[in-house]
């Protein structure tokens, strides 16, 4: 899904402000982009190709018309306002954005160089964008969801484990979905299908297990992880504890799209 979102970004790249200005001029244009991934993020890595392969169909070859300065966040909330700074002081003709976080972290810094974002989840209700038909001002992209997609997810999670009455939402308050802007639409699902919703946030890798492990001691138990794929400090523990309850009459773990992962746990009545 996200190269997808990816490759549907790029198909308007034609409409950026730097191709806008001019197809074929003597001076090298300069593209900032902000990956909220770690540089060894396969996946991540892929998009950057697509990316290049784009632009050079469309004209822009980098290192003869086009220069790209490319910063990895590594999922780490500092680091990504850092390097915001950073590419802004260096005054491109663009900036492209992988994330809420690190949209969010460019339009606090530049209100004048156009920014294409990519992989944001609700940049209405995150404050990116005045609304879906007229972004306005220097910023503009492509969304993942809406608020109302978190009811879905709670129609989701039932559905595969229909016996669900304790649900926890996993998060990073730091680098994680902004949960705020899915609160309202989670719990009128979860009061629909009488369950329970519990918030469950974690500052640190150690603190996950304890999350899983309380959903996962009594039948009923769900859990919906709200942890970016891009922050490997949280997605690596939550391979390691996931293996951990992998047995079926311990915890299952789901899958769903980027940004979010599914695990419930079932056990036999």
């Amino acid at each position: 899904m996200r190269r997808r979102a990816f490759i549907a970004f790029l198909g308007g790249a034609a409409g950026w402000p730097l191709i806008a200005r001019a197809q074929q001029t003597e001076r090298t244009r300069l593209i900032g982009v902000l990956m909220a991934n770690a540089e060894s993020d396969l996946a991540a890595q892929s998009e950057m190709t697509v990316l290049r392969d784009a632009l050079t169909k469309l004209g822009w070859t980098e290192g003869v018309n086009l220069r790209i300065e490319l910063r990895w966040g590594g999922g780490d909330a500092d680091k990504i306002r850092r390097l915001a700074k950073e590419l802004v002081d260096l005054r491109p003709d663009a900036i492209l954005g992988q994330s809420t976080l690190v949209a969010e972290a460019l339009a606090h810094e530049t209100r004048t160089i156009p920014i294409v974002f990519v992989n944001v989840t609700d940049p209405v209700a995150s404050g990116i964008s005045a609304s879906l038909a007229r972004p306005g001002g220097n910023i503009t992209g492509f969304s993942l969801a809406s608020s109302e997609q978190g009811g879905k997810w709670v129609e989701l999670l039932k559905e595969i484990a229909p016996r669900t009455r304790r649900m926890a939402l996993l998060f990073s308050p730091e680098t994680g979905v902004l949960l705020q802007n899915y609160m309202s639409s989670i719990r009128t699902a979860a009061s629909s299908f009488d369950v329970e919703v519990k918030v469950a946030p974690v500052h640190a890798r150690d603190e996950i297990e304890g999350v899983v492990a309380a959903q996962a001691r009594d039948p009923g138990g769900g859990l919906i992880v709200m942890i970016l794929a891009g922050d490997t400090r949280y997605v690596r523990r939550l391979g390691v504890v996931f293996h951990a309850f992998n047995d079926p009459s311990e915890l299952n773990v789901h899958s769903c799209r980027q940004p979010l992962r599914f695990a419930e746990k079932t056990r036999p009545q």
